[in-house]
């Protein structure tokens, strides 16, 4: 998995908006507080209302505000939504497997099907209200466990 400007940068206004729950919050704003160029923010913030995470309000006091609430935003979802699946090869991927050459005999499965899990653990276990409360925990006092 890796996760590109897009990906951060809509964590980044995620957050930013957040902050300022339930209020209107123009991109100007947001570009400033999150250092992305307008332009870009809008195709993301665009992208973002279309996957139903935040709403707009067009006019003089327009912007942009959380659609639903920080404890509703999953981070694993929103990283799924706009980057593809999680796992760093497509023969551990869950949501788009492909197959490689060496299906039967290839060692490095296990690894890459570890580390996907690993990431889908935290990510899937984190909203956007623990981002803003600073709530993070390695594991919140759970245990992985490890498919073989």
């Amino acid at each position: 998995m890796k996760v590109s400007s897009k990906g951060e940068y809509a964590l980044r206004a995620l957050l930013v908006l957040g902050q300022q729950q339930g209020k209107v919050v123009p991109i100007q704003e947001i570009s400033e507080k999150t250092l992305v160029t307008v332009n870009y923010l809008e195709q993301i913030l665009l992208q973002l209302k279309k996957l139903d995470y935040v709403s707009s309000k067009r006019g003089a006091k327009g912007g942009y505000l959380l659609h639903k609430g920080a404890t509703e935003i999953n981070i694993g979802e929103v990283i799924r939504d706009l980057e593809g699946p999680l796992s760093p090869m497509s023969c551990a991927s869950i949501t788009k497997y492909e197959p490689c050459p060496l299906e039967g005999g290839c060692q490095l499965k296990p690894l890459w099907s570890l580390v996907r899990d690993t990431i889908a653990f935290v990510l899937e276990r984190t909203t956007l209200e623990d981002l803003l409360e600073n709530r993070l925990t390695l594991f919140k006092g759970e245990e992985l466990n490890v498919i073989k």
